[in-house]
């Protein structure tokens, strides 16, 4: 067996919420309002309410757990489902650079669902949000750059990530995390295929991942056994699904580095490797002076995981799709300023100007930013104007990064913004919410926290 995955087991069990620094449940709480907000923005939007219908109609006509787009009481496993799809589709939920994970959209649904279900408490689902996402991250760094060119590292490591924080809820010892990983990960599955028919899979990943990594605990916590080591095992996930595994990624530092804290915000409502060249772009066009008519052509410098996932959008067919095209995001960015939900609803497909813009936009593989990812994504353009000058922008931290973050205030704004494009709740209700998240550390309750 793994020493790795030991270690990690041990760590996960012992973890105490004595053990987490104040600088630690602060951003978690962070996190959780992000997420939150990226899963009420996408109330009644395609493809969502599928989602809803199945849980209505394979899930029971109530239950402990909440369903956020429409406030239905069912059980946790459906819970989970739903509201992993719903807080991936608008794309503003969070990403850890290096492990390439975005670990709210599977780690909340699952823990939140879990802890309605079993009454826990706002600092037990804290404590349970952190485990999963100290375990998810390191996973998604074991497994390595190669494993991210096929698969969607979010529907496959999420899913243990998912399966921790609800192992954590459940109370488990050692052994029963190794027995949960095993059962995790023998079920994790996502390939990046669906970009390429602008397919809704994306959607299905979260909600699977999600509601898997729970399934996976409850039935561990019956007794169900699995692979003692799935992780690193002949014919375990690295074996299958990885060709520059690193072992000791699994292990590394717990207790003192808190993987955690190194998660970005998204401040483009956009896939994230199209951030860095968007903030260089606007960058640039603001010290310049120029408008989107000035510029004749824009080569992005990328590394090879935004040509692996963004060179499958030539002229997108949806609008997220659309949010998988270099060019159509730095149309956004070039002729309205930004490329926020709403200018991807009204203008990404029907905006002249933008279309014009993405045609000027190509992708070129660079040794520098290729090299630096995904420990540190770079923002780097060049950009020829149409009076022959060629420019170049260059940014080391997107914004939303941990060294480039959001405040609380602007945390704040972007979630008020999320609700208001769902157009389904006011200004007095998103104040609430803000404050009730705001208030986890001290809420006994959570049945009715959105």
């Amino acid at each position: 067996m793994s020493t790795n995955t030991q270690q990690l087991a041990k760590f996960l069990a012992e973890l105490r919420y004595g053990d987490l620094p104040d600088y630690v449940l602060d951003r978690t709480e962070d996190l959780f309002l992000d997420w939150l907000g990226s899963a009420l923005a996408s109330e009644g939007a395609r493809p969502i309410p599928l989602f809803e219908a199945y849980a209505q109609k394979m899930g029971p006509a109530d239950g402990p757990a909440r369903i956020l787009v429409n406030g239905r009481g069912t059980s946790a496993y459906f819970a989970a489902l739903v509201n992993g799809a719903s807080s991936h589709l608008v794309e503003q939920d969070d990403l850890h650079n290096s492990s390439v994970l975005h670990p709210a959209t599977v780690v909340f649904p699952a823990a939140l669902a879990a802890a309605q279900d079993l009454g826990k408490s706002g600092r037990e689902l804290l404590l349970a949000s952190v485990a999963g996402y100290e375990a998810g991250i390191r996973i998604g760094e074991f497994l390595g750059r190669s494993h991210y060119r096929i698969f969607h590292t979010t529907a496959t490591v999420g899913t243990l990530a998912a399966a921790v924080a609800v192992g954590k809820l459940l109370n488990f010892d050692q052994k029963q995390f190794v027995h949960l990983l095993g059962n995790a990960a023998t079920q994790a599955a996502g390939l990046w295929e669906f970009l390429r028919d602008a397919a809704d899979s994306k959607q299905l990943h979260t909600a699977k991942a999600a509601a898997d990594g729970l399934l996976a605990a409850y039935f561990t916590a019956q007794g169900l056994t699995g692979a003692q080591n799935i992780l690193e095992g002949e014919q375990g996930m690295a074996a299958g699904m990885s060709s520059d595994a690193k072992p000791g990624k699994l292990s590394d530092r717990l207790g003192s580095r808190w993987a955690l804290v190194e998660t970005s915000f998204k401040f483009h409502a956009s896939c994230r490797h199209t951030h860095p060249a968007a903030d260089a772009l606007l960058d640039l066009m603001q010290r310049e002076g120029l408008r989107h008519g000035d510029i004749a052509k824009v080569i992005t410098h990328v590394h090879q995981g935004a040509i692996d996932v963004l060179g499958r959008v030539v002229v997108p067919q949806t609008v997220h799709q659309a949010k998988f095209s270099m060019g159509t995001v730095l149309g956004l960015i070039a002729v309205h300023g930004k490329a926020q939900l709403t200018e991807f609803a009204n203008l990404a497909l029907s905006d002249a100007d933008v279309a014009a813009f993405r045609d000027k936009v190509s992708m070129r593989l660079d040794p520098e930013v290729d090299g630096a990812y995904p420990a540190r994504w770079l923002g780097r353009v060049e950009v020829v104007t149409t009076d022959g000058r060629t420019l170049h922008g260059a940014i080391d931290e997107p914004k939303g990064d941990p060294g480039n973050t959001l405040s609380r205030t602007e945390l704040e704004d972007k979630f008020r913004r999320l609700l208001a494009f769902a157009g389904k709740r006011g200004s007095d209700e998103a104040g609430e919410l803000i404050a009730r998240v705001w208030r986890l550390r001290e809420t006994d309750d959570l049945s009715n926290l959105a």
